[in-house]
């Protein structure tokens, strides 16, 4: 029976977890961009993970509808900016992902691609439902490589430790294990997808920044991290002070400029060697953090900064645990 295309689905989410492994298991890269769900019909519509429509981003993109040759479709997938080898950069994608409407330049110089890997509408039919091994084979049909597009392969059987070591050598963010049989779940967290990151990555909550000194002065020092804890408190997890380039210290610094307030944001004490010279500012903007550990009270170890996010809203940050 054929349905109404539907106007939103929200992704499926990964757990995060050991490498599972077993004949039931199907393992594609992990990569390291912001998600997407496709909407074509009569056109292409890219809503964000939190359902911000960003098609105009992305205009290169529009070229979906005619690899689709009219035909309409719900897709999932990430949009990646790729550096001179061909692996996914998110340094440079944040050239991108906070502009609106980008220059004919801009797109240019800094191309985004479009990594599709499930397939949740086609033609009137809802494929949810479908086992992963069928939704693939239907995304694989539609043979949609071109310029700004590509659907990436996937291995079963025993390639998942041969993938995570390949991802390691290729310098990409990890591995997702998803199960053979397992249904589409649009808006959950599910066990049947796994995500195994190569290096522990965290989304986090910008509640301040200290002032630079020496080849910093005049600019961020380090950023004041924060994440919500189950009693909706914004909790201090520690600062980070390396991994920016200068222009992400410009940006930065001009996002944060008019979100200053007066006192800290944070529930939470922070130290005083932290607190001591600090410029507060509205919890509103959320980034990306590699890191190596948590302590047992929970900060971060060894933080470096990604880069900031603008597909995650700051209520989503939550301390795990």
């Amino acid at each position: 029976m054929s349905v109404r295309m539907p106007t939103l689905v929200r992704p499926m989410l990964a757990t995060s977890g050991a490498l599972p492994s077993g004949p039931g298991w199907a393992y594609e890269f992990k990569w390291d961009g912001v998600r997407a769900i496709a909407y074509v019909a009569d056109g292409v519509r890219l809503l964000s993970r939190n359902d911000r429509d960003v098609t105009r981003a992305y205009p290169e993109l529009g070229g979906l509808a005619d690899l689709l040759a009219k035909r309409r479709a719900v897709l999932d997938g990430e949009i990646v900016a790729l550096d001179g080898r061909g692996r996914p950069d998110f340094s440079a994608l944040q050239h991108r992902m906070h502009v609106r409407a980008p220059s004919a330049s801009l797109v240019s110089t800094t191309p985004v691609r479009l990594y599709l890997f499930d397939l949740l509408h086609l033609d009137g039919r809802d494929t949810t439902s479908l086992p992963y091994t069928e939704r693939r084979a239907a995304l694989e049909e539609l043979d949609l490589s071109g310029e700004s597009v590509d659907i990436p392969p996937y291995w079963t059987g025993d390639a998942g430790r041969d993938l995570a070591t390949a991802a390691a050598d290729l310098g990409l963010e990890g591995v997702v294990a998803k199960e053979l049989g397992s249904r589409y779940e649009p808006g959950r967290r599910s066990p049947a997808w796994v995500k195994v990151p190569l290096n522990d990555t965290v989304e986090v909550i910008v509640g301040g920044w200290k002032p630079g000194t020496g080849r910093r002065e005049g600019t961020i020092g380090s950023l004041l991290l924060g994440m919500y804890d189950r009693g909706d408190q914004l909790t201090y997890i520690g600062h980070v002070g390396t991994g920016f380039t200068q222009a992400a210290l410009r940006d930065l610094g001009e996002r944060l400029r008019p979100l200053r307030r007066r006192d800290a944001p944070f529930a939470s004490p922070v130290p005083r060697e932290h607190a001591r010279h600090a410029v507060w500012v509205d919890p509103v903007l959320v980034g990306d953090v590699t890191f190596r550990s948590w302590t047992p009270d929970h900060r971060l170890r060894h933080p470096s900064w990604k880069g900031l996010r603008s597909d995650r809203e700051p209520a989503e940050i939550r301390l795990r645990g």
